[in-house]
């Protein structure tokens, strides 16, 4: 009887919080995508270095909107019984309170183990692929880079200015500062290209010039001035400025660890600085990966104390949205604090110290709240 009561509310849980975690990681995954746009319109990546990069940081919004959507599904599956006075059913039948808390404590767990899997193995992996992928791609959309009335430099060390672009997409007044040798021979420390018009090749990436000049300033700095009437450059190849590196949110778990305990030892490792902001930074980052989901069981306690709601009282019909109150300040300190919790160690364990301190307390009074209640 318990087990088949255990599975019919796992499945109800099941259910909202699928429902609930895919329409919300849709929305933000939705506007995420539109901000990402800038890595095809602004550095000229291809469309699908855009599509893959978006994918991949899709197990960060998972893990950002679990906590959340743990608290919804919890609170919508209680009131669902609730409503339904399938509670009344399970109390009638003999089945004690505590043995729903029980459960609920038991499905925020493996939440909680979902959530660290995802914070300290998934989501470095997928963020630090995906930052190699746009380390690796080149630019596909090269007419990104020639923007009228705008100096562009999307690309490290070349700077483009285009004054106009007529219907037959011929740019006019065309001014290039390459200071990183992108275009100019090697033996030169600068250049600067002046044009009157020019078009793109797009099938071959290719810059076509007309009736310009190319200023080289050379290392002895002396300037050679070259007169054309028509020169190409090819633009193939070129890599934007987008941060290759990865950052500290993309580095593996392990290294984050090894980090941590080599702080005061001389190491090279990339995200491991051993001043005291870089510490603090790291600390931090291990926090958010282990320290956040804890607070999931704390919220299923919490949640937990809608079943000792009676509908003969006043308070019935707002104890649904006291309880989410209660939860949703609990998630939002939760962030703050994890942002102060580097600060110090004493910080650290004041961080660890609250959920863990506040998860008996709070079951020990759901024992005491239940156990000689009066079920029928």
């Amino acid at each position: 009887m318990k087990n088949t009561i255990y599975k019919y509310f796992f499945h109800e849980f099941l259910r909202y919080f699928s429902i609930t975690i895919f329409a919300l990681a849709l929305i933000v995954w939705t506007v995420q995508s539109v901000n990402f746009l800038d890595l095809v319109t602004e550095d000229g990546h291809a469309f699908r270095t855009y599509f893959v990069y978006s994918i991949l940081t899709l197990s960060k919004i998972l893990t950002k909107l679990i906590p959340f959507s743990f608290l919804v599904a919890t609170i919508l599956t209680i009131l669902k019984f609730e409503k339904d006075n399938e509670l009344i059913v399970f109390w009638t039948s003999g089945l004690n309170k505590i043995y729903i808390v029980n459960l609920i404590l038991r499905i925020s767990l493996i939440v909680m183990f979902l959530q660290l899997v995802l914070t300290s193995i998934v989501n470095p992996t997928l963020l630090n692929l995906s930052r190699s992928i746009l380390k690796n791609s080149e630019l596909q959309f090269i007419p990104s880079l020639l923007k009228e009335k705008q100096f562009n430099d999307t690309v490290e060390g070349l700077t483009i200015f285009v004054d106009k672009k007529d219907q037959n997409q011929v740019y006019k007044n065309i001014f290039i500062r390459d200071d990183g040798n992108v275009l100019s021979s090697i033996g030169t420390v600068s250049s600067t290209i002046f044009a009157k018009s020019g078009y793109i090749i797009s099938e071959s990436n290719k810059l076509v010039l007309y009736n310009g000049n190319i200023q080289k300033l050379a290392q002895n700095n002396t300037v050679n001035i070259v007169k054309f009437k028509k020169t190409t450059f090819d633009l193939s190849g070129l890599s934007t400025k987008s941060i290759s590196e990865p950052k500290m949110q993309e580095t593996s778990t392990f290294k984050i660890f090894r980090c941590i305990k080599n702080n005061y030892i001389n190491i090279d490792m990339h995200n491991c600085n051993r001043n005291k902001k870089a510490f603090m930074d790291t600390k931090i980052e291990i926090n958010k990966r282990f320290g956040m989901p804890i607070f999931i069981p704390l919220i299923a306690l919490v949640c937990a104390f809608l079943l000792s709601s009676r509908k003969d009282k006043k308070t019935y019909n707002y104890n649904k949205y006291i309880y989410f109150f209660i939860n949703f300040i609990i998630l939002t300190l939760s962030e703050i604090a994890v942002r102060y919790s580097g600060i110090s160690w004493s910080h650290t364990f004041v961080y660890y110290l609250f959920p863990l301190g506040m998860l008996p307390l709070f079951y020990f009074t759901l024992i005491r709240k239940f156990r000689y209640e009066n079920l029928f």
